[in-house]
């Protein structure tokens, strides 16, 4: 998601080979990568993975991409962005030519063609409640991409349990030849723990993975961005109103700050509340006192958790990359490791749903 943007085609590129070097042959973008999004880039993302593979043997690497939902990006696909089965047509066909494959091993939908809590929201909004392309008419248009040989896995994104549900019924009920689904893309980190409460219910019962995306809280869980963090007060003390946004700490380089302002998701879930700075806190002190870095601790506690698939990565350069990559060698954290971080949790429970 950072290729053609933070970093350009010549950094993506190396990063790419050290990664694959490491062992690293699974690749996660999207149409309306990088983010954050803007219409001079959009899919440079997929053109610069698509280049790369190009130097690689194509059987050797898993290519997945994510068809973006509505969001006022009127740029992608000529806009206004819909689910329809055409929409989804089209993406597919963009995707392809983009990443120069003729086939895409797991395609997502980033997001769901109605309305979900996203992002930070915490409770469901009857009254914001629309549908404008039905499950059946996405899935019908899956079918036939994979059908074709355009597609060989479906999966998705962003969704809820409810979600999760409707989806795996269309496959499951009755019995058919129509694919099924296999991979859910949601946030599942140390400070968010949301997946637990509902859409890990529903992978289990319906055998789909999770892919953890943020694994490391967009960077928060390193440690960096304590240094400095400003968390204002009120006539009661600290704020931790849900929303209340203050500044992080960290590098003016670092991640969040160089594109302040232009991330939802970063000031809508990750702002620095006093629950959020306060929770990395201690789990930086934790990491410490168990003699691990605190991305190992996030990234290993990450990986060892049930239906857990893989954690999607993303590293703003090749340091970090190899961090991420020794951290994830570690294996599953001890328990009495993960019965510190509980107890964190149960202090600061889950300050970014």
């Amino acid at each position: 998601m950072l290729f053609g943007e933070l970093l350009d085609e010549a950094a993506s590129t190396r990063m790419l080979n050290e990664a694959w070097e490491a062992g690293i042959d699974a690749f996660d973008s999207a149409e309306m990568y990088p983010v954050p999004q803007r219409v001079e880039t959009s899919g440079e993302s997929e053109r610069i993975l698509g280049r790369w593979l190009k130097t690689r043997p194509r059987d050797r690497a898993v290519v997945c991409t994510k068809i973006a939902g509505p969001g006022g990006m009127d740029w992608i696909r000529g806009g206004p962005v819909s689910l329809s089965p055409a929409d989804i047509a089209a993406a597919i066909e963009g995707s392809l030519q983009r990443l120069g494959t003729d086939h895409i091993d797991l395609i997502q939908i980033h997001w769901p063609d109605r309305y979900v809590p996203m992002f930070g929201e915490v409770e469901y909004r009857p009254e914001l409640a629309y549908t404008s392309v039905s499950i059946e008419d996405q899935y019908d248009a899956l079918t036939r991409a994979v059908d074709a040989g355009k597609v060989r896995y479906v999966g998705l994104s962003n969704e809820t349990p409810w979600g999760v549900a409707q989806w795996t019924r269309l496959h499951e009920d009755p019995p058919s030849d129509t694919p099924p689904i296999v991979a859910l893309q949601n946030a599942y980190n140390l400070l968010c723990r949301t997946h637990e409460a509902g859409t890990a219910e529903a992978c289990h019962a319906t055998g789909v993975s999770l892919l953890a995306y943020s694994p490391l809280a967009m960077g928060l869980l390193s440690g960096k961005y304590l240094q400095g963090a400003i968390v204002p007060r009120g006539p009661s003390g600290p704020s931790d109103g849900p929303g209340f946004l203050c500044e992080h700490g960290g590098r003016s380089t670092d991640r969040l700050n160089r594109y302040r302002g232009r991330y939802a998701e970063a000031e809508s879930r990750y702002g620095a509340r006093r629950p959020v700075v306060e929770a990395t806190r201690e789990y930086v002190r934790v990491a410490g006192e168990c003699g691990v870095s605190p991305t190992e601790l996030a990234l290993r506690w990450v990986l060892g958790r049930p239906g857990v698939a893989a954690a999607v990565i993303g590293a703003s350069d090749n340091a970090q990359l190899r961090e991420l990559v020794a951290a994830a060698e570690g294996g599953r954290l001890p328990d009495g490791v993960v019965e510190r971080i509980d107890a964190v949790h149960r202090a600061w429970p889950n300050p970014c749903p």
